[in-house]
């Protein structure tokens, strides 16, 4: 087997270094210590992210949506496969590093997707981006840390506690989703989304692209 070959490292929020990893055509995003935030070999849940996100606001002539966390360009991608052209998708990514590894090293993994017309691209806090949103957003799609119950970088729990989940609420217009990812399940999450407002449903899916191996978590609330 190929060794790992280190490509670059980013300062990350909270003072982590983050590092990019290549072995063939496979690629890694890793805290220095070596805890694994994403590969390209598993982008199965992420994907399903978009979908059952989009399966659940309906046909929508011009749908907004905003996806928090660039990360490998999983959801990205499965969301532009399923959108009309008239649609926005912007993307926030606090990591301004992870935007330039988008566009260099890691051009082969996001095939292009960075430079659909559909695609705003901004390198910031999604929190922010949801306390401000205007026009409302039609779907939320959260794809921050390891999930509300595996937090990386403490800020983020703004997104999931009940402030933020009510900054949610408000940013999304009648009949909206607030789509979220998780990598293990958090049966307290599902009642904190209860009590901000929200119908939830919560979805075991694959983390690859097959019927075998690890499941992640993934939350779709409608407003």
């Amino acid at each position: 087997m190929l060794p790992w070959e280190l490509l670059a490292t980013a300062s990350a929020p909270q003072g982590d270094t983050l590092r990019l990893l290549r072995r063939g055509t496979e690629y890694s995003i890793r805290l220095e210590g070596g805890n694994e935030l994403m590969n390209s070999r598993l982008g199965g849940s992420e994907e399903s992210l978009a979908t059952l996100t989009l399966d659940r606001i309906g046909a929508r002539p011009a749908p907004r949506l905003l996806i928090g966390g660039l990360g490998m360009g999983f959801t990205l991608r499965a969301a532009l496969a399923a959108t009309p052209a008239a649609a926005q998708v912007v993307v926030s990514e606090i990591v301004p590093d992870l935007i330039g590894w988008a566009r260099g090293p890691m051009a082969e993994v996001f095939g292009g997707c960075l430079e659909d017309p559909r695609v705003l691209l901004r390198a910031g806090d999604v929190a922010a981006e949801i306390r401000t949103a205007a026009p409302p957003y039609d779907a939320i799609l959260l794809d921050v840390d390891n999930g509300p119950d595996g937090l990386t970088r403490a800020g983020n729990d703004g997104l999931y506690g009940e402030a933020g989940l009510r900054a949610a609420h408000r940013a999304l217009s009648p009949g909206g989703v607030l789509a979220v990812w998780s990598a293990a399940p958090d049966p307290a999450f599902t009642r904190r989304l209860g009590r901000c407002g929200f119908q939830a449903e919560t979805h075991s899916v694959p983390a690859g692209r097959g019927k075998r191996g690890p499941r992640h978590i993934i939350w779709t609330a409608r407003r």
